[in-house]
């Protein structure tokens, strides 16, 4: 009789299935359309955590290069894009001065992000990230479906958008950096 070894990658890819959850639900205690929103973000933050759980300080801290961003301040930033968007669409207002100095480095990165966004655990950018999710599904809570579709007029340049395109757009914003957190850690691996 043969016996079927599998590959550890293999094993993983099987192991890792059995709890993954493949599906978008209508997370209870939320509006449909909004239980499904909430969904989506936490599927995808899961999925970024998995990427930069467990790294160690020297590779939290790597940067690629002199115009590239490290994997702490990556996470920081998709957390600031969050708050952003959390002061934009729940109070119609912009961060405050001291949300500012809280937020504005890890928003807009470049070079004093470089600077400054450094010497922290991976676990420390990740509970920040937590906090603010945290805020976000409880604002989300006393929002109906209805309120996804209104249409704002409030974006730079005056152009139009809805609360679900806002929200979206921190998905997309957050899936646009976790590429960039796996090409990093390839990287990593080989320097």
């Amino acid at each position: 009789m043969k016996r079927l070894i599998l590959s550890p990658a293999l094993l993983f890819i099987f192991v890792y299935s059995l709890s993954a959850q493949y599906a978008i639900i209508n997370t209870e205690g939320y509006a449909p359309q909004v239980g499904a929103l909430v969904s989506m973000l936490d599927d995808l933050k899961a999925r970024v955590t998995y990427h930069a759980k467990g790294l160690d300080q020297e590779e939290t801290d790597f940067l690629l290069d002199n115009q590239a961003n490290r994997i702490g301040a990556l996470i920081l930033h998709l957390a600031a894009t969050e708050v952003y968007y959390q002061k934009s669409t729940f109070f119609d207002e912009r961060l405050d001065e001291t949300e500012d100095a809280e937020w504005l480095t890890a928003l807009n990165l470049g070079d004093k992000g470089r600077e400054e966004l450094q010497g922290k655990p991976i676990t420390y950018y990740l509970e920040k990230w937590d906090e603010v999710r945290a805020k976000t599904k409880e604002l989300l809570k006393s929002k109906d479906d209805a309120w996804l579709t209104q249409m704002r007029d409030n974006a730079p340049g005056g152009a139009e958008y809805n609360y679900y395109w806002a929200w979206y757009h921190v998905m997309e914003h957050q899936a646009n950096h976790m590429g960039q957190i796996v090409l990093i850690k390839k990287r990593i691996d080989n320097e």
